[in-house]
C-alpha cells in the first residue's frame, strides 16, 4: 500500500486530503464525521481513502475488547456493567485505530453480527454468545464502503443499517440472532464510502437519496491537469522510508491537535450567525452539513 504523504496533491484531489484529515479530527473528538468521494475510475479515491489508515492516531481499550471499548466509556455487551474497580483490574491497551472495510457483497451476518458457534458448540463450556461484525469492532475508527452506490442498488438492508449508524452522532447498530434478545450498541465510526456516478447503477443519490443524504460531505474527485503533477505521479517509486516517518509525522499532529473530550473550543457567535445564513442563503435542505461544518 503506498504512503499517505507519498501520494501526489493536484487541483483535482486536494480537496479530498483536506476532508480525510477533518474526518480524523472529528472523529478524535468524539465526533463522527461521514464522507463520500465520487469521481472517475482511475482517479485514486481508494487509494488515498486507503492510504489514510496510516496516518490514524492509535486507540486504548478495555484490555481484550473486541469491541474498542474506551476505558473511562465501556459500552459492550461484556463490560458495560461494570464498575471502575472491574474495569482497572482487566487493564488496558493501546491497539491500531480500527480502518474496516465493507465490500458491495458483503452479508448482513459479516457487517452486524452473528451467532458464534465456535462459543455454542464448545463442549466443555457451551454458551450463546454473538460475535460482532464488521461495524460494532470498528467502532472508534473508520469503516470504508466502497462502490457504495452498488450496495444500495442491491441491498437495501445493509443501506438500513448504514442509515442506523449515520443517523445521529454517535449512531447505533442492532445486532439480531434468532434464539437470543438483540443487542443494540452505540457506535462512534466515521464512514467513508467511494463511488463512480457515471457507471452502473448510477449516483447514489438517484438510487437512495435517504443515504446519500446521510453524509456530512460529498467530495468530487478529478483527475490531475498539470503536466508537473502527473510527472509527480510517474516518477514516484516504492516507498521510501521518509516517507513512512512523514505519515507518522501527521498522525502525531492529529493527535496533538485534538483536546480531551470534545465540545471545549468556543465557537464565536459571529461564526455561528455566518453558518446560519450560509442554510438559509442556499436554501439547503439539512441542517446536517452545517453541524458538521461547525
Amino acid at each position: 500500500m503506498r504512503k499517505y504523504t507519498s501520494l501526489v496533491r493536484h487541483e483535482g484531489n486536494r480537496e479530498l486530503f483536506m476532508f480525510v484529515e477533518l474526518s480524523i479530527l472529528g472523529l478524535l473528538q468524539g465526533w463522527p464525521v461521514h464522507m463520500h468521494v465520487e469521481g472517475l475510475r482511475g482517479t485514486g479515491k481508494t487509494t488515498i481513502l486507503r492510504a489514510a489508515q496510516a496516518i490514524l492516531p492509535p486507540i486504548t481499550r478495555v484490555k481484550g475488547c473486541i469491541y474498542n471499548c474506551h476505558p473511562l466509556r465501556p459500552h459492550c455487551p461484556l463490560h458495560a456493567g461494570l464498575n471502575p474497580v472491574e474495569l482497572a483490574n482487566l487493564g488496558t491497551e493501546t491497539v491500531p485505530r480500527p480502518f474496516l472495510e465493507i465490500s458491495h457483497s458483503a452479508k448482513m451476518g459479516t457487517v452486524v453480527g452473528t451467532l458464534d458457534l465456535k462459543r455454542l458448540t464448545d463442549s466443555s463450556e457451551p454458551e450463546a454468545r454473538i460475535l460482532p461484525g464488521t461495524l460494532p469492532k470498528a467502532h472508534r475508527g473508520i469503516v470504508f464502503v466502497d462502490e457504495i452506490n452498488r450496495i444500495a442498488d442491491t441491498s437495501p438492508e445493509l443501506t438500513d443499517v448504514l442509515l442506523d449508524v449515520m443517523g445521529t452522532k454517535p449512531g447505533r447498530v442492532q445486532i439480531e440472532e434468532s434464539g437470543l434478545p438483540p443487542v443494540t450498541l452505540p457506535l462512534e465510526v466515521s464512514v467513508w464510502a467511494a463511488s463512480n456516478p457515471d457507471e452502473d447503477p448510477g449516483p447514489l443519490s438517484d438510487i437512495r437519496r435517504q443515504l446519500s443524504d446521510r453524509f456530512d460531505f460529498v467530495i468530487q474527485m478529478g483527475r490531475p491537469q498539470q503536466m508537473k503533477d502527473i510527472l509527480n505521479i510517474l516518477r514516484r517509486g516504492h516507498e521510501a522510508k521518509e516517507e513512512q516517518d512523514l505519515d507518522n509525522v501527521i498522525r502525531s499532529r492529529l493527535a496533538a491537535a485534538t483536546t480531551e473530550g470534545r465540545g471545549q473550543l468556543e465557537f464565536p457567535p459571529e461564526h455561528l450567525s455566518a453558518l446560519a445564513q450560509l442554510y438559509l442563503s442556499h436554501h439547503l435542505e439539512s441542517l446536517r452539513s452545517v453541524e458538521a461544518l461547525k
